[in-house]
Order: structure tokens, then sequence, then C-alpha cells
């Protein structure tokens, strides 16, 4: 796959909240899975071993911080990550908040619906959202990473 075709480097993959010259973090609009994120590294590689190994260093302490600030905020009863590019042959990194009253849980959410979750389960995990964008522009502004 071409950069020209690629998915995530004309799209931002979701709702750009933190960029930098390295990578960019998004909200991913997923009715299931609020407070599911992405850190995507902007130059169009494939594989993390593509990356220098201080980017290598950069991107994962990333993904860590997003990870910390999902578990913070959103409480899940488990976090995903993930770095697949099976469809998107892109490098970036899935921080998916999990619950074990989630549509898919214990199984990946890429799987098969095991539940509809509760609808009021699932409107104040919605309403955690824009606390979660707080804290991870909290954690990136002013950063070294």
């Amino acid at each position: 796959m071409s950069k020209q075709s690629c998915e995530l480097c004309i799209h931002p993959g979701g709702d750009v909240v933190y960029r930098d010259d390295n990578y960019r973090i998004v909200l991913v609009d997923d009715d299931h899975y609020p407070g599911f994120c992405r850190v995507i590294w902007n130059a169009h590689v494939r594989e993390m071993t593509d990356l220098s190994t201080a980017e290598r260093a950069i991107l994962i302490a990333a993904v860590w911080q997003v990870e910390e600030a999902v578990r913070e905020v959103m409480r899940p009863d488990k976090v995903n990550v993930a770095s697949l590019g099976n469809v998107t042959p892109h490098l970036h990194w899935h921080v998916i908040p999990r619950y074990e009253d989630d549509a898919h849980f214990p199984n990946p959410i890429w799987g098969e619906i095991r539940r509809t979750p509760a609808s009021a389960d699932l409107t104040k995990r919605r309403a955690l959202v824009p606390k979660l964008r707080d804290a991870i522009l909290a954690r990136f502004e002013g950063s070294l990473l």
C-alpha cells in the first residue's frame, strides 16, 4: 500500500486530541467503546521495527501515557492495547477500555458480539470522554514525548 492510498496518511483516523511531529492521538467514534483511542505514527511506516530505537521509545511511551489516561478516567475492568495493521498497514496502536458488560467481553472487539450493553452504561461512559480528552492533553501538552 502506498502513502497515497493509505487511510491513515489521508485521514486523521479519528478525532485528533493531540498531535506533534512524530505521532497523533485520536479518539475513535465507536458506539460500543467510548474512550477508544489510537496512537498513530505520522510518517507512513508499517512496523515498529521500521522506526529507530529512539522513535520506538517515543511511540511506546505515548501509548502507555494514553493507557494511563484511559484507566484513570474511564475506569475500565481491562485495557486492550493492540497493534495489528492487517487492514491498514500504517503503524498505529489501539488503546481500548474494556468492561465485563461490553459487547464483546471477554473476546476481542473485532470478534462476534456477545451481548448488547445497557444503554445507561454506555451513556455514562460517553459522558467521560471529554474528561479523557482533558486528561490526555494534560499529559502531552508541554511533554517531551
